[in-house]
């Protein structure tokens, strides 16, 4: 705007409960500060031409897009610092982004979720030297009834948080020790005061994550799983879920997005890398053995020849032995 002859840049944000707040940036004939906003409003022009491809890929591609207000809560954990801090995000939300990874459309049936939850290695957060704002401001900013869910064990520490609607946020952290560690909840430093539930097999499942971009809005860049080790989890998790409300429904959801991933990265030769994961976790001790026999022999009988064949195919093109790893050539 111009005031006395000469313009004036400045930067109009939206106010809560409407209007606009209007903050000063400085002289049109700074050349610095005209390079800044300048490159500002590429950067806004580059989010417009992101949003619509994502609108293109939801559209005409049919990919999966989350539920508007879980694509917020990922997106303002995103702006917070979650990924930034080596977060993860696990669970039927990171499965959306395998459609786009794999070039594959997933069944809406493997998509439902009630919740959203998120992974941190606990080394991470005590050594990141950084954190996150506290944890239940920056869900509030999506809905300002998010509240603490006290633990358990300790009611001085929360891993989960709720809204009115019920819909939860969850921290998680692998837990490789003693059973009796997942009883309490671990304190997370780089959590803006959440703690975590410490989990088995979850330090498998979030080694080496690899990159994607949850559909929403402009995108969300994220971390999640790399498919081949999220696939081979929910094969072991499948078999171990406790005899809770809804256990059974998990355990069939857990064992319905193996199945889809494990298809899906078997039609795109990818059995190598299945079966590089397999091994992984195959030689972690007999209940790691366990659980994957045990998940496998629930599937009707063409699927398990389909994933007993392809996954020795993958280990013989690995130099491997397949009858080592329970299967064999057939």
């Amino acid at each position: 705007m111009e005031s006395r002859g000469r313009r004036y840049w400045y930067f109009d944000t939206a106010k809560q409960g409407g209007g606009k707040v209007r903050r000063y940036v400085g002289p049109v004939d700074d050349a610095e500060i005209t390079r800044s906003v300048e490159s500002f409003k590429d950067l806004k022009a580059d989010a417009r031409a992101r949003r619509k491809l994502v609108s293109t890929l939801v559209r005409e591609a049919h990919l999966p897009r989350p539920e508007p207000f879980v694509g917020a809560v990922v997106q303002t954990l995103a702006d917070a610092g979650f990924f930034r801090l080596r977060g993860v995000l696990v669970g039927t939300v990171a499965f959306q982004c395998y459609s786009a990874i794999l070039g594959v459309r997933l069944p809406n049936a493997a998509l439902q979720t009630a919740d959203a939850d998120f992974a941190q290695f606990h080394s991470i957060s005590t050594a990141v030297g950084d954190a996150l704002p506290p944890i239940l401001d920056v869900l509030r900013t999506v809905d300002p009834t998010f509240r603490e869910i006290p633990h358990q064990s300790d009611s001085h520490l929360s891993i989960k948080f709720a809204n009115r609607s019920g819909y939860r946020v969850e921290f998680l952290t692998p837990n490789t020790g003693s059973d009796d560690y997942g009883r309490h909840p671990v304190p997370m430093p780089a959590l803006g005061g959440a703690a975590a539930e410490p989990l088995r097999f979850l330090d498998f499942l979030i080694y080496q994550p690899v990159r994607a971009v949850l559909l929403h809005g402009p995108g969300v860049p994220v971390r999640v799983p790399a498919p081949e080790r999220y696939a081979i989890h929910r094969l072991i998790v499948g078999s171990r879920r406790r005899t809770d409300a809804d256990g059974s429904a998990k355990s069939r959801k857990d064992r319905l997005q193996a199945r889809i991933l494990m298809t899906a990265m078997i039609d795109t030769r990818q059995s190598d890398v299945l079966a590089d994961a397999y091994m992984a976790a195959w030689v972690r001790g007999d209940a790691w053995k366990d659980a994957l026999a045990e998940s496998m022999r629930t599937y009707d009988e063409p699927t398990q020849v389909l994933f007993k064949d392809s996954l020795a195919k993958g280990m013989a093109d690995l130099e491997a032995d397949p009858k080592d790893y329970g299967l064999g050539k057939s």
